[in-house]
């Protein structure tokens, strides 16, 4: 077995752990791949041990290495801030956004994507820490991008999304998530048709499966420390 796969047996195993600890069954949790820096070589051997959704955060890496992973039905996540200039790219080679955070993003989205192709799942990604670093949409403001959201064409509305604080506070981590709970809760109660709550990473997903993450989003303990981070412009060269 190779180090991917047995890290990501470890990790299915921690989230089937935690799950029915606090009395969820684990197949209510999705495991997403976040598979940033890593090469397309790691991703296979991730895919060969049996993982089939993989999230990016740089749009032109993503599209670097994808050609060479064409003959794998993988299942792509878009989960990085989204400039205007990359929306017609992410809407032709994603099935999913998680970092929706304003409506001149969707309307874009929508516009780019295809009709040959199926609606492209949508999160709303929540700045729940308040931090003037973190992309989201102001928890006060979610009713109204949501509304907006749910009648565009082409895209379809699955959830929130969020990336709390780094912190080792584990009540401030609990509050964060809490606070996405309670503003999916409340979107669901107004009659939105949510089944999606992308929470929680390598550090925190346990805490963040105790407060209903549906999907968590996770890196480092399946690939190990992440390279860094590959700048757009060089990745783009390697594209070509």
């Amino acid at each position: 077995m190779t180090t991917i796969a047995s890290s990501l047996q470890a990790v299915n195993a921690r989230i089937a752990r935690v799950a029915q600890a606090v009395g969820r069954r684990p197949d209510e949790i999705t495991l997403l791949a976040a598979s940033k820096t890593n090469p397309a070589e790691a991703v296979r051997e991730a895919w060969l041990a049996g993982q089939i959704i993989f999230g990016e955060n740089y749009l032109q890496e993503a599209l670097a290495k994808m050609p060479a992973l064409a003959d794998l039905p993988i299942e792509w996540h878009f989960i990085g801030p989204i400039q205007s200039n990359k929306t017609k790219r992410i809407a032709e080679n994603f099935s999913w956004v998680h970092s929706v955070d304003r409506a001149k993003i969707a309307d874009r989205l929508s516009k780019d994507r295809s009709e040959s192709l199926p609606p492209l799942q949508i999160c709303l990604q929540v700045n729940v820490s308040g931090e003037d670093s973190k992309s989201g949409v102001e928890p006060e403001e979610l009713a109204a991008l949501a509304a907006h959201v749910v009648c565009l064409p082409r895209l379809k509305l699955r959830g929130l999304m969020a990336v709390p604080e780094l912190t080792t506070a584990t009540a401030l981590q609990r509050s964060q998530f809490h606070l996405l709970r309670e503003l999916y809760d409340q979107l669901k109660q107004d009659g939105y048709e949510l089944d999606t709550l992308s929470m929680g990473m390598s550090e925190d997903m346990d805490i963040a499966i105790a407060e209903g993450a549906t999907m968590v989003r996770v890196g480092t303990a399946i690939f190990g420390p992440r390279r860094y981070p590959i700048p757009e412009e060089l990745a783009a060269r390697a594209a070509r």
